[in-house]
């Protein structure tokens, strides 16, 4: 095998990953081959409708030009035909007039045979990252801040995680507005929540932040607040119970009932609650979290006021569950 067929810059795979990250890494190369061969014609195909004589005829030479910088989307769906036409086509020695094509595929088993043919014969792959994992998603956050030569503090990209994480196209694009709204480097967690105040979860983290830390007064008032802003109680139920499921956690590491590993939580989660759970009790622990269950049922059933419930519930919180007067 020649070194050219070892490598063929002009074949280049982008598998599977977050399909954010995925798409974008795509517009990044389609973006750069563009750049790099301003003569080539650019053209987009889906290989579900795609058959192998199209394929030749666009990266072969044309009447517009000698070559053409051309997508591939849906690469997992390539028939037989259309196979062996990219595994030829990745076969022929990389020149300065040769056409560029850049293929996506979305990572499932479907049309992983291909990929394992195209990667034989030379073809750049370039498989994405998930972004499953809670330090991922930190990584991600800080890599959107260090692209816009920005910093920004591990618990402010916390809360965004905690936030956005499962939505990566809305955690891209606030970091980003972010970065140009504010000139603060690095950037704070109270900049990221007072950003975000519209937001149900920071609302709930906003109020289990201060509960936690043993401010009842300010958790009610900040409760409160997120209630006249529009907040369903059941959202900001939600928040507080994960906060006391981590703490829990943290108590069982700590007791030797569980490992970290076993946890399935973030490090960065873990140190947090450490850091709160000074204070806590077994018991008072259980008796937080069966308050929040009843006010998640009083907010479902409308079986009583679940604002009160609720109120009741952040209080006994900040009392690290010891019994309210």
């Amino acid at each position: 095998m020649t070194k050219a067929q070892q490598e063929n810059p002009s074949v280049h795979l982008v598998v599977g990953g977050d399909p954010f990250l995925n798409g974008q890494r795509v517009k990044e190369l389609c973006a750069q081959a563009c750049a790099a061969h301003p003569d080539s014609e650019y053209i987009e195909m889906d290989a579900a409708d795609c058959d192998a004589y199209a394929f030749q005829e666009v990266v072969g030479p044309s009447l517009l030009s000698q070559t053409a910088v051309v997508f591939l989307d849906d690469l997992q769906a390539a028939d037989e035909a259309l196979t062996q036409a990219l595994v030829d086509f990745c076969r022929e020695p990389a020149e300065s007039e040769s056409s560029i094509v850049i293929a996506r595929h979305d990572g499932g088993n479907r049309g992983r045979r291909l990929l394992d043919q195209m990667e034989r014969v030379g073809a750049v792959i370039e498989r994405m990252p998930d972004l499953k994992k809670f330090d991922d998603k930190i990584d991600f956050v800080y890599g959107q801040f260090k692209a816009h030569q920005r910093r920004i503090q591990p618990r402010a990209a916390q809360r965004l995680v905690d936030v956005l994480g499962e939505r990566t196209p809305e955690l891209a694009a606030m970091c980003s507005q972010l970065c140009f709204d504010f000139d603060q480097d690095p950037m704070t967690l109270e900049i990221v929540n007072r950003y975000l105040t519209d937001n149900p979860a920071v609302s709930g983290f906003a109020v289990a932040d201060r509960a936690l830390a043993g401010r009842p007064a300010q958790a009610v008032v900040a409760l409160r607040s997120a209630l006249e802003q529009g907040n369903e109680p059941v959202s900001l139920i939600g928040v507080l119970a994960l906060k006391l499921r981590t703490l829990g956690k943290e108590a069982a590491i700590e007791s030797g009932s569980i490992t970290t590993a076993e946890a399935k939580a973030a490090y960065w989660q873990l140190r947090e609650a450490k850091r709160q759970l000074h204070g806590w009790t077994s018991s008072g622990l259980a008796a937080c979290i069966e308050a929040l269950a009843h006010a998640d049922e009083v907010s479902k059933t409308s079986s009583g006021d679940a604002r009160y419930a609720l109120e009741r519930a952040v209080e006994l919180i900040a009392a690290k569950g010891r019994t309210l007067a």
